[in-house]
């Protein structure tokens, strides 16, 4: 009994440490309250313009969104510009068409273009897939609470910058306190003021970085607001239903439960 008491104590021991490893090798997220957060949430209208700004004249000289088609800048679910912004827009861009052999201007229903830099991720899905909040190991706690922190983890990116930089094998290091392990290649995109906003909105580091994340949060889940509102819905209805069904089955059998045994 003390044997196994000593091995489980040694395994829990060698547990915590593991995990302690790896939160020391994680960056420091910060939860931001973005209004598409929660059931009733909704994307900002005017904060998915301001975001697409910021890619626009910011990170789109690095990093494409190859998976996203132009159209959907028109839905009334995003960023919801009108159909000759849009038009506009995609002129913006060149894609190579197959049955002229040549590049032509984008329309509408072609996709971003792919990043000028190779080595740059695509940041169609970068929401998503970046995890910005992990809570307790095996747990799932702080992801039912806080959601899973993509576009946390895309602002403290942007604002995890420290001002130190190292060379290290022929490659410039930027100190990022959000990044895994602390150093980042990626040279800080904003230092504020980079974007003048139509709206008057603040355009220092984080609103900036608030922004293009809430951009690239519905760029990776456009249908997110209506997959959620769906659900709510649906919540709803087997709840009435429940309700329902709960009170028909007592008056289906209050007649025999109510007979006396004789």
């Amino acid at each position: 009994m003390l044997k196994k008491l000593s091995l489980a104590a040694v395994a829990a021991l060698t547990l915590s440490g593991g995990m302690a490893l790896a939160a020391e090798g994680e960056g420091h997220i910060e939860d931001v309250a973005f209004s598409f957060e929660g059931p009733f949430g909704t994307f900002d209208q005017n904060q998915l313009q301001r975001g697409l700004k910021v890619y626009t004249q910011v990170c789109a000289s690095c990093h494409g969104m190859k998976y996203v088609p132009l159209r959907t800048l028109g839905d009334e679910g995003g960023p919801n510009l009108p159909d000759d912004q849009v038009r506009a827009y995609a002129e913006r861009y060149e894609v190579f068409d197959p049955a002229l052999d040549d590049y032509r201007p984008a329309k509408p229903t072609d996709h971003f273009p792919e990043g000028m830099d190779p080595n740059a991720p695509d940041l169609s899905l970068m929401a998503k897939k970046r995890a910005g909040f992990h809570g307790p190991y095996g747990t799932g706690l702080s992801q039912l609470f806080k959601g899973m922190g993509g576009p946390e983890y895309i602002t403290a990116i942007l604002t995890g910058y420290t001002g130190e930089d190292k060379m290290e094998a022929g490659t410039l290091f930027y100190e990022n306190t959000a990044f895994p392990g602390g150093w980042i290649a990626m040279a800080p995109p904003l230092y504020g003021e980079d974007v003048e906003f139509d709206d008057g909105a603040p355009n220092d580091v984080q609103s900036e970085a608030e922004d293009v994340a809430a951009f690239l949060m519905w760029a990776a889940e456009p249908k997110m607001m209506a997959r959620q509102h769906a659900g709510l819905v649906g919540v709803l209805f087997l709840t009435v239903l429940t309700v329902l069904l709960y009170l028909t089955n007592k008056r289906i059998w209050a007649p025999i439960k109510g007979r006396k045994s004789t």
